[in-house]
């Protein structure tokens, strides 16, 4: 078990010489930055053996902050941050999460300013995802899906159910699919994550053009950490998941544990609470 931690490393006040700026004498001349970078990790074990291969080294990420400043190019504090950000989530092992401020000293505003700075905080999040397919080779869409949700720059697949066969919901002339679920983690907002959810099906030939009909690939965001949201775009935790075994059955090979954020259930408990029904879409809750 994973306990949550608050440790954090923090570098403060880092000076880069690099060429930032929307002007180009910025781009040629170069100036002073300052790179400040709480780095959210959890130090227990490093902390228990004095072992520095168990934490995350401060002075390799600060002469990689270093490097990447220098090597690189952009208009935009926001840009500078954005990037370097996800490179050290990307590249940094045991690295959760991160707080990063650049701050540029002496800005050309043509004003006596001290400094102006940009600061934002980016993590990695737990996106749980279902999967399904009733037309063609069924598991070759699935495994193809995987694939591609694994080679999306900012995601890691972690874990994979098995698939299983399910009668069709809502609409029950046509084919069985095939179901099942997996664990992703992502460095995309919710909404970036479906939009790559729907890109991958459209290259799998998803056509939607009947509601719950026939489809190469369907995926499903089911959760996305613990966070609650509802707009006309995107609808998180699944507003119809709790009544679906074909989701909960695989969901719970996975995460049996995970507690659906609104009506406080584990995924396991959800699963045992649906019944089968005479109702049209197959399932119910008891």
């Amino acid at each position: 078990m994973t306990v949550p931690t608050g440790d954090k490393i923090r570098i403060e006040d880092l000076e880069v010489f690099a060429n930032h700026g929307v002007f180009p004498e910025e781009n040629v001349l170069g100036q002073k930055f300052l790179v400040s970078a709480v780095l959210y990790t959890d130090t227990r074990r490093a902390g228990k053996t004095d072992d520095l291969a168990a934490s995350i080294h401060y002075g390799e990420v600060s002469a990689f902050i270093d490097a990447y400043l220098r090597e690189h190019t952009f208009k935009l504090l926001e840009r500078a941050a954005e990037s370097l950000a996800e490179e050290l989530l990307l590249h940094t092992p045991g690295l959760r999460k991160i707080r990063l401020e650049i701050k540029k000293p002496w800005a050309p505003v043509k004003l006596p300013l001290k400094t102006v700075s940009v600061e934002i905080e980016r993590a990695w999040h737990t996106a749980y995802i279902a999967l399904g397919s009733n037309m063609g080779d069924r598991e070759r869409y699935l495994k193809d899906a995987v694939a591609a949700l694994g080679e999306i720059r900012g995601c890691r697949v972690e874990k994979v159910s098995g698939f299983i066969e399910t009668p069709p919901y809502g609409v029950t002339d046509q084919a069985d699919f095939l179901n099942g679920c997996l664990e992703l983690k992502t460095l995309l907002y919710p909404e970036e994550l479906l939009g790559e959810l729907n890109r991958i099906e459209k290259e799998a030939g998803r056509e939607r053009i009947r509601h719950w009909g026939p489809r190469t690939l369907d995926l499903d965001l089911i959760f996305y950490d613990d966070l609650v949201v509802e707009n006309e775009n995107l609808c998180i935790p699944h507003v119809e998941m709790h009544k679906r075994k074909f989701v909960l059955e695989p969901l719970s090979e996975i995460a049996p544990y995970k507690r659906h954020p609104v009506y406080g259930k584990t995924v396991r408990e959800m699963l045992v609470s649906v019944q089968p029904s005479a109702s049209e879409d197959g399932f119910m809750l008891a």
